[in-house]
């Protein structure tokens, strides 16, 4: 089992600790992974992306051209990265700052309302938690459950306050998917 996944957006969005997140609790759950970060220079408003490869195997080029997971949180990123998605992939997109629909069929596309759940537990930052949640819920290639733990494991003491808030964040995008099934 391999699983590619790019993670996009803007500088600012939680985009590399997303990914950073991913890889750490891959690798505490003894599976191999890899962890790309792409940026631009600018510290906020610029692009950002990550790549990031979990596997059970030796993985055999960090390189991923078409992932089998995007989340995109931004209308620039659903441009560059919705055509690339593997065919059956999935395509997780922050409705709050997508103003169009996605084109494919072909692919498995869930639109999340990140940034407004976000508000609603308190705080617009966790936005990359709802979606990296919404994700989980819908590849299972780890369970919320070890991405909480690799939080709590690998957070910067800085960050600690936080903490809470981001698992909240994860839960709710993971609970997302069951409330619209529910509601259809």
């Amino acid at each position: 089992m391999q699983t590619e996944i790019v993670i996009a957006g803007f500088g600012g969005q939680g985009v590399l600790f997303a990914g950073q997140l991913l890889a750490y609790a891959a690798m505490d759950n003894g599976l191999e992974v890899t962890w790309i970060p792409s940026y631009g220079p600018e510290m906020r408003g610029g692009t950002a992306n990550c790549t990031v490869i979990i596997s059970d195997e030796e993985i055999g080029s960090p390189i991923v051209r078409n992932p089998q997971v995007a989340l995109v949180l931004n209308r620039p990123s659903l441009d560059k990265y919705e055509p690339l998605v593997k065919v059956g992939g999935l395509l997780v997109v922050n409705a709050s700052l997508v103003d169009r629909s996605v084109g494919r069929r072909d692919i498995q596309v869930v639109m999340v309302p990140a940034n407004e759940i976000a508000e609603q537990l308190g705080d617009r930052r966790v936005a990359n938690m709802v979606m990296l949640g919404a994700m989980l819920a819908n590849h299972p290639v780890l369970s919320v459950e070890a991405v909480v733990k690799a939080m709590e494991a690998h957070m910067l003491s800085r960050h600690r306050n936080l903490l809470p808030l981001n698992v909240a964040a994860l839960q709710e995008g993971a609970k997302f998917l069951a409330g619209q099934l529910q509601s259809a």
